[in-house]
């Protein structure tokens, strides 16, 4: 390993609290939400559209698929979510409000599925270099206790037009989204690898700061 690459800190010797492969063919409700802000929409434009083959899982965007939000074409989103929260219809309360336009059209009871404050995240996923795609990996702050609570830490934004057959560029950092303190610090990374097959990006957020790392190696350091 040369002197610029650093490994990632050893995971924790214990279980993970969360640990899903997606190899029984089935979404467990128990652990997923699949949608995507479902509150700032309506049910039949934020949910998602997977398939699960045993072998794990897969996001689509198919042909028929809705725009989230109509005023947001074209922005189609299959996505998966461990947490839901929102005030009531007009309200601009809820989870993971990254625009100052935003208000609830469904109101979306307080879910908190798997929602830690620090801890280590590990994400194996695949990119695509379908035209007008994006892969992103985001936590984000439920703000079901207070709405300053609206940062993001985010593992990765890959956009097909960035994914190479030897490597790749990605966004990553934190986005503070009004969240009074955090800062933005966002900055793009150059990666390793064909990002159409499994890689695994990490986070590793608490007290200390955050560690952002892509197969075992430091990608970003933040305060």
């Amino acid at each position: 390993m040369t002197a610029d690459v650093v490994p990632l800190p050893p995971a924790p010797a214990r279980a993970p609290d969360l640990d899903d492969e997606f190899a029984g063919g089935r979404l467990d409700p128990r652990r997923w939400v699949d949608h995507y802000l479902p509150h700032w929409t309506t049910p039949d434009r934020s949910r998602a559209r997977l398939a699960l083959d045993g072998a794990g899982l897969r996001l689509r965007i198919d042909h028929d698929q809705p725009d989230w939000r109509p005023e947001d074409a074209p922005l189609r989103v299959s996505n998966l979510q461990t947490g839901t929260f929102s005030g009531p219809v007009g309200s601009p309360r809820g989870t993971h409000r990254h625009r100052p336009d935003l208000r609830v059209r469904t109101a979306t009871p307080l879910r908190l599925l798997w929602a830690p404050s620090a801890g280590r995240v590990e994400v194996t996923v695949s990119a695509t270099r379908d035209p007008g795609c994006m892969l992103a990996v985001w936590l984000v702050g439920t703000e079901h206790l207070s709405p300053g609570h609206r940062g993001e830490i985010c593992l990765c934004e890959v956009d097909a037009e960035a994914v190479g057959p030897d490597g790749a560029r990605a966004r990553s950092g934190l986005k503070a989204h009004g969240d009074p303190g955090l800062v933005t610090d966002m900055a793009e990374v150059a990666v390793a690898g064909d990002l159409t097959r499994p890689h695994t990006w990490t986070a590793v957020w608490g007290a200390g700061g955050t560690v952002i790392g892509h197969d075992g190696v430091v990608v970003r350091r933040l305060a």
